[in-house]
């Protein structure tokens, strides 16, 4: 009887052990839902796109503006668990404006790449949204004179890891990337600078992360062309923002 206890005790713990590797197995290989927007910059389409599909954590959906702030709703996020921007885009209605909030504050991740900064020109909530403002023209914020904001094509861009401790950076070593700079735009004190370059043509922060509400935010400045795309550094950078941003990570 004794034995026959013993045995049964000893199944039990075995099913529990199995049950709770399986578990952790599932979560470990959970594929990560990422919402794709563009729109209002041209770009080369096939390239930018296979830098997601050789990315085996994640599944995504592309959309382009103007179909892209109905994706912002409640019932149809339930289909994306990080946004990624890759837009320039300005018009946006008091709904999506409050459809964009409200998925931040539940804790969606959104990834901000390069032209992306100058969205939303007219919507000051954006830049404190993204720890960024970029000027498309000459503006006057609170009393202060702003020069339209810079950029130069195809540099090469001397990338140094700031924070090599963050999961974004992890793995990584300073590299060159050739690709289009920005500068004379703003950057939140709150932002968590990952990234720097030395470079007369660009801005000295060119990565960042920060939080808006309940959701993690990454900025990346990379990402003009292919020279961009297929540059293993920043696609390493760009998989590990976007694993970093998810819900749970």
């Amino acid at each position: 009887m004794k034995f026959a206890r013993v045995s049964v005790l000893l199944l039990a713990f075995l099913a529990w052990v199995w049950t709770g590797s399986q578990a952790i197995a599932q979560g470990a290989s959970k594929t990560i839902k990422v919402l794709i927007v563009t729109g209002g910059h041209a770009f080369e389409k096939p390239q930018f796109f296979e830098m997601f599909k050789a990315n085996p954590d994640i599944t995504f959906k592309a959309v382009e503006h103007p179909d892209a702030h109905a994706l912002l709703g409640a019932g149809a996020a339930k289909d994306w668990d990080v946004l990624l921007l890759y837009d320039l885009y300005q018009p946006i209605s008091d709904q999506a404006k409050a459809d964009f909030v409200a998925r931040l504050k539940e804790g969606k991740g959104l990834v901000v790449l390069h032209h992306a900064i100058a969205n939303y020109q007219d919507w000051p909530e954006y830049a404190k949204i993204i720890g960024a403002r970029y000027y498309l023209q000459e503006t006057e914020v609170d009393g202060v004179k702003k020069a339209r904001s810079a950029y130069q094509h195809d540099l090469d861009l001397p990338v140094k890891i700031k924070d090599a401790q963050h999961p974004i950076t992890a793995g990584l070593k300073d590299f060159v990337l050739h690709d289009e700079t920005y500068k004379l735009f703003d950057i939140s004190p709150d932002a968590h600078v990952l990234l720097t370059a030395d470079h007369p043509a660009s801005s000295p922060v060119v990565g960042w992360t920060k939080t808006y509400e309940q959701a993690r935010v990454v900025y990346l400045q990379g990402g003009h062309d292919h020279l961009a795309y297929e540059n293993p550094n920043f696609r390493q950078l760009v998989r590990q923002a976007i694993n970093w941003a998810a819900p749970g990570n």
